[in-house]
Parts: C-alpha cells; sequence; structure tokens
C-alpha cells in the first residue's frame, strides 16, 4: 500500500472563524480532493485561535504556589498559573517547561504553548480535544460526502530523546490501535504485549511537514494509510493505565499511584 502525505498552506487564521470552511477553501486552492479512508491532520494551534482558546498572560493573576513553579522553572507566573489549572497532575520539571499529566497524557505544561500564538499569550487544548475532532469530521463528511478520519496534532518531547513528535490530541474517526498479540513474527513465534499506535505514528508523520516555527502548514491530507475508519471509534483505546505503563510503573512511587487513576 502506498500512502501520501499532502502539507497544506493557509494564511493565518483569526479568532472565531469556521475551521471547516477553512480547511474545506484550502483542499480545493490546493486541488486537493478527498477519498473514502483519508485523514486530516489538524495542527491544535489552528483550533485554538478558531476557537478562542488564546489566553493573555498579563491577565492571569497567579497564586502563590503559580509563582514558586515560575520561579523554579523560570517561566512567566501567568504561565505558570494556566498550567496548574490545566493540569491533572504537577510532576516537576526543568528549565521553561513542567512536567504534567492531563487527560492520562503526559506532557509539558498541560499542552499549553507560547509558540506561534501573539506575544504575552499562550493557546489552550480544546476543552475536549476528542469531540471537538469529532464536530469537525462530521462537518466535514456533509459538506464533501466523504468518509474520513481526522486528527488533531499536537507535540511533545519522550523520555530521553532530544526534540518534539507529533501525537494524536484528539481524533475521530480511525481506529487507533492494532492488537498484534497472537500474530506470528517473521520466525513464527507469537507476540505476546504488541500493540501498534497507529494513531500517534499518523500525527508523527504529519507534524513533521506541519513543523514548529513559521511553516504555516496546518493542515495536512493523508492518504493511503493502513488505517479503519469507523464511526464507532473509542478514544480511552489508545490510552494505558498506570500499572501498565512501564514509565509511570517505574518512575512514580506506588503510594501515588491513586492520582492516576482518574
Amino acid at each position: 500500500m502506498k500512502m501520501e502525505i499532502y502539507g497544506i498552506k493557509t494564511r493565518l487564521i483569526k479568532p472565531g472563524e469556521d475551521i471547516v470552511e477553512i480547511i474545506v477553501k484550502s483542499l480545493e486552492e490546493n486541488k486537493i480532493e478527498l477519498s473514502d479512508g483519508d485523514v486530516i491532520a489538524i495542527a491544535d494551534k489552528v483550533i485554538a485561535t478558531a476557537d478562542r482558546r488564546i489566553v493573555k498572560l498579563s491577565e492571569i493573576t497567579p497564586s502563590q504556589k503559580a509563582i514558586e513553579i515560575a520561579k523554579k522553572y523560570q517561566l512567566e507566573p501567568g504561565f505558570a498559573e494556566l498550567v496548574i489549572r490545566e493540569s491533572d497532575i504537577v510532576m516537576g520539571g526543568v528549565y521553561r517547561a513542567v512536567l504534567t499529566v492531563r487527560d492520562g497524557i503526559i506532557v509539558a505544561n498541560a499542552g499549553i504553548d507560547h509558540k506561534n500564538v501573539p506575544e504575552d499569550c499562550a493557546a489552550l487544548w480544546p476543552e475536549d480535544p476528542n469531540k471537538r475532532a469529532r464536530e469537525i469530521r462530521e462537518k466535514i463528511m456533509r459538506i464533501t460526502g466523504k468518509r474520513i478520519g481526522v486528527i488533531l496534532v499536537d507535540s511533545r518531547v519522550m523520555p530521553l530523546r532530544r526534540g518534539t513528535v507529533g501525537f494524536a490530541l484528539g481524533f475521530s474517526g480511525i481506529k487507533p490501535t492494532i492488537d498484534c498479540r497472537g500474530k506470528s513474527d517473521l520466525y513464527g513465534k507469537p507476540l505476546k504485549i504488541t500493540y501498534m499506535n497507529v494513531i500517534d505514528d499518523l500525527a508523527a508523520a504529519a507534524h513533521l511537514l506541519m513543523g514548529e516555527t513559521d511553516e504555516r502548514v496546518p493542515l495536512v491530507v493523508i492518504k493511503g494509510a493502513p488505517i479503519e475508519i469507523t464511526d464507532d471509534c473509542d478514544p480511552d483505546e489508545v490510552k494505558i493505565s498506570y500499572r501498565d505503563c512501564i514509565y509511570m510503573k517505574n518512575l512514580i512511587p506506588v503510594e501515588s499511584e491513586g492520582k492516576f487513576k482518574k
């Protein structure tokens, strides 16, 4: 199977604009015709802009805890306050980054970002990324008549690796994993624990074209991906429990486990 990936440049998107109208128009301008089974990947920053999820840091009153975190990790106090508000768990940090857990995702700064937003501002995740992806998917399908998948793409760092990689912040219409357990490897041995995380693989491929600076490529169309398009995808299927996660299980004290159950 041949997979093709197309990055789509757009103008700067303004607060309150209809992101689906922009997507459909951008596809037409770039002469990209959707087919059943295609995936549209969207940078979460343009969703934040269109949905008015951009916050002015100078308008945020920091708590004492936020002031302490800001001083320790050299962050703006208003930014640190947003991190506290948006996080489920605050675990620690390094220069300019606080390690947090939000909605079952380990990510720096609760996903809040300074990049590609105006000065003194920060972008927040959608309140419900999977719901937002579903809304966008349903509207695109109504307009185009094509059965597609939608991924909202953000980036994060991985343990002991330098640099960001893309991941699926939210998604709709795509079965996110492939269960390889019981299937045989090249030597006929059955796999015991292996799953393929195809939803984050697709997000990472899209992120490679989107970039992190001034590329202005917030949309990516992926054709021919080895995926299953479905209206019944379960976003929780891609998540793993604290006890089964090799990182969390071994890095977080056992007595902290209860914090990660929600």
